[in-house]
């Protein structure tokens, strides 16, 4: 097949495990006889650098030209001080609401030779295999705000359709795994939150009274997730809580560097990308992790190209990079060596065949 990736590396060590991701999309395009046309565009930090604007008019038109978005990470100390008039992070929540990418999917998994990596004890991670459906456009991040020397307010909104799509996605997914869909919110305090559990309740009850349906509150949630993981299978919730809690749900898996996500809306296109930060404390040092990155490429053909055969080859060289014991420093153990970010996507390459 025949399609165009937008990729924006960004900042910090956004660069980094992109550049790794795109070896390994090149690496199956080749093999599998696909043609993927990439156009990199300025995103982030070193767009405000360069354009004054994080999403100049030229990138953003580049993910809209685009079949797919690859995207590294954004943000970092420079342009994170309080008097900052333009912030990296207001790029992307543009590029979320233009793209219409209102579904933020990310899976995660406990790898068996990384067990040990996570700072919960190994018998508690066994089975671990859930993912978060988290609504990606509304809440209280695209809510009016207000700011002087003595008062901030950051508005939260959901309306009924915004809850309605996203629970219609997450009992989707639900369907094709164990039945099972928990809706996390704060109800008890938030009217945002009995909306949420109200419209999700109505939604599951008329469409899918196939999926048994779970409410808990985003506190117990938390506690839950690192109290009984395993439990967990398919949870939708709104979008600051999903934020928080999938960052606690990598630890699970040992590190925030593991983990892909895929944003997704009503068409094919999609913004993938890793669930990391851009870590300015490591960039240049070449030894990020790109597994994330490269994971969320296998989303990427799964979700916007639905090319499964490919994705799962992906998946596998990953896992089985892992086995062989390349991992970069934040998985590596302490009696091991660790590799770096472009050993690590070398190990994929030679998974890969």
């Amino acid at each position: 097949m025949k399609a165009g990736i937008a990729v924006l590396g960004g900042d910090g060590i956004g660069p980094e495990v992109i550049a790794e991701a795109i070896r390994v999309l090149e690496a199956i395009a080749r093999r599998h006889g696909h043609e993927f046309s990439l156009h990199q565009a300025a995103f982030g930090g070193i767009a405000i650098d360069q354009f004054g604007d994080p999403l100049p008019p030229a990138t953003l038109k580049s993910c809209l030209d685009a079949d797919a978005v690859l995207l590294g990470a954004i943000g970092g100390p420079k342009w994170s001080a309080p008097q900052a008039k333009v912030r990296p992070e207001s790029g992307l929540l543009r590029l979320r609401r233009e793209l219409g990418v209102y579904a933020n999917l990310r899976p995660v998994s406990v790898h068996p030779a990384l067990r040990g990596a996570s700072s919960l004890k190994p018998e508690i991670l066994d089975g671990v295999d859930m993912i978060f459906v988290r609504e990606l456009t509304g809440g209280i991040y695209f809510g009016e705000k207000t700011r002087d020397a003595y008062r901030a307010t950051d508005v939260c909104t959901y309306t009924a359709a915004e809850i309605e799509r996203i629970v219609r996605v997450a009992a989707r997914i639900a369907r094709t795994r164990r039945k099972r869909l928990l809706s996390i919110d704060k109800s008890n305090v938030l009217e945002t939150s009995r909306l949420w559990r109200e419209v999700c309740e109505r939604v599951m009850h008329s469409e899918f009274p196939d999926i048994a349906l779970e409410h808990m509150l985003v506190d117990s949630a938390a506690m839950h997730l690192i109290r009984r993981p395993r439990d967990f299978d398919v949870a939708v919730t709104e979008n600051m809580f999903g934020d928080i809690l999938t960052d606690e749900a990598s630890m699970l898996s040992g590190s925030l560097g593991l983990l892909p996500s895929a944003s997704l809306g009503e068409g094919s296109r999609g913004l993938y990308e890793p669930i990391h930060g851009s870590a300015p404390d490591i960039a240049g040092k070449g030894i990020a992790n790109p597994y994330g990155a490269i994971l969320s490429i296998a989303l990427l053909l799964r979700h916007s190209f639905k090319l499964e055969e490919e994705a799962r080859a992906i998946e596998l060289a990953v896992h089985r990079a892992i086995d062989d014991g390349v991992r970069t420093p934040d998985i590596a153990a302490p009696s091991h060596r660790a590799a770096s970010t472009q050993e690590a996507g070398t190990a994929v390459l030679t998974a890969l065949g």
